[in-house]
């Protein structure tokens, strides 16, 4: 692994960190509808007039142009500010938009990479289905190309903010002959097309940030097909590996400070005996466990990091950070938990609705989504270490 800051990026990570202290948002995200969307637009908006969006992005889409490492300072920096990691634009700045650069052809990359930086647009991802969550190759949402346009009939699930999307990337199958992995196809879908219906669906931790799509006889043009027509399985595995690979640094950063707010909560808390919980020598165990095990995270990140300086195209080994950092968001939470007891129901991470509590639940679906936990130990069993099937 070699990722060593130079003066320049150190003197560059100090000007990210005095302009997010100077411009973050100030008042708190709302946690839904039209308002939160306003809220994730203008603030990426705000980031793109000031130069700070799409760190790593070409100059030509409106990026800035940097380095992977300054990309990589940027996500520290902007979890170490407290500021939201999975806002309403995470799915076009972390999934569509590097897709797009990696896979699409010029007049695409032209057309839809500036607004996505600019905070003009939201995009969702539309890949999950009811029986076909984890094992994307088995997805049943039909495609039928007929004229200059691909028909569109089936549903999605777990398609996060589609109620406030404006684009989407999704997968279709336009073949079903051969093997499952071949006949699906990348395509743009503009959400205000005529047959979608959307139904947002309430989680345990109150939000309804999740939703259904349903495709009734909704045509895409040919023209917005990433790609080639039922090769889209390589471009999935494009999306998914931007998205399992560095995208989440931010949120690792921020775990980090949750494990020290939580290891200050000990200080002055007391059990159901009366006994200072900092005093409590497994709790302490625990604590110096989980603070252990976020470092050992970002040094996954950084050998990650350091692939990627060199070249490197993420790949499978992303699924290595993805799941590590699922399950251990879910031991804090846990943890967080025992810690701090009643006092979990109130906005102690205001970030989350109904405070610890709301994180507590929300954590269930980290080890889900993106590809259970299960998928991911198969992904790293097969395509990392070559084990047999």
């Amino acid at each position: 692994m070699d990722v060593d800051f130079s003066n320049e990026q150190q003197a560059f990570r100090d000007e990210v960190r005095t302009w997010l202290a100077e411009n973050a948002p100030r008042e708190a995200r709302p946690h839904g509808g039209t308002e939160m969307r306003e809220h994730d637009l203008a603030w990426q908006h705000t980031q793109s007039k000031a130069g700070w969006a799409g760190i790593s992005w070409p100059k030509e889409y409106g990026g800035r142009g940097g380095s992977v490492l300054e990309q990589l300072i940027w996500f520290e920096e902007y979890g170490r500010a407290g500021l939201p990691t999975m806002d309403s634009c995470f799915v076009g700045l972390s999934h569509a938009g590097p897709t797009l650069m990696a896979c699409a052809r010029e007049d695409q990359k032209e057309f839809h990479l500036p607004p996505i930086l600019a905070g003009d647009v939201i995009w969702c991802q539309g890949f999950s289905e009811p029986g076909s969550g984890s094992d994307l190759a088995s997805l049943s949402v039909r495609g039928e190309v007929d004229g200059d346009d691909i028909v569109v009939n089936g549903q999605k699930i777990w398609t996060s903010y589609a109620d406030l999307a404006d684009w989407q990337e999704l997968l279709v199958r336009t073949n079903r002959s051969g093997k499952k992995h071949d006949g699906i196809t990348w395509l743009i879908c503009d959400m205000r097309s005529p047959g979608i219906t959307i139904r947002p669906i309430e989680t345990i931790d109150g939000g309804t940030d999740f939703c259904e799509v349903f495709y009734d006889d909704v045509r895409i043009p040919r023209s917005n097909v990433v790609g080639e027509i039922d090769r889209g399985w390589g471009v999935a595995m494009s999306t998914l590996s931007f998205e399992r690979g560095t995208a989440f640094t931010a949120s690792q950063v921020k775990l980090a400070r949750t494990v020290e707010d939580l290891i200050a909560a000990t200080q002055d808390r007391v059990d159901a005996r009366g006994r200072a919980l900092v005093d409590d020598d497994g709790l302490r165990r625990r604590l110096a466990t989980v603070r252990a095990e976020v470092a050992s995270l970002r040094s996954l990140t950084y050998l990650m990091v350091s692939k990627s300086a060199k070249g490197a195209i993420p790949g499978p080994e992303g699924s290595i950070v993805k799941l590590y950092y699922s399950e251990l968001q879910q031991k804090v939470a846990r943890l967080g938990m025992d810690i701090l007891g009643a006092d979990s129901l109130k906005f102690i991470d205001a970030g989350h609705r109904g405070g610890w509590s709301g994180y507590f639940l929300h954590t269930f679906s980290s080890t889900i989504g993106g590809g259970t936990s299960e998928i991911q130990r198969n992904i790293i069993g097969d395509r990392v270490l070559g084990l047999p099937r």
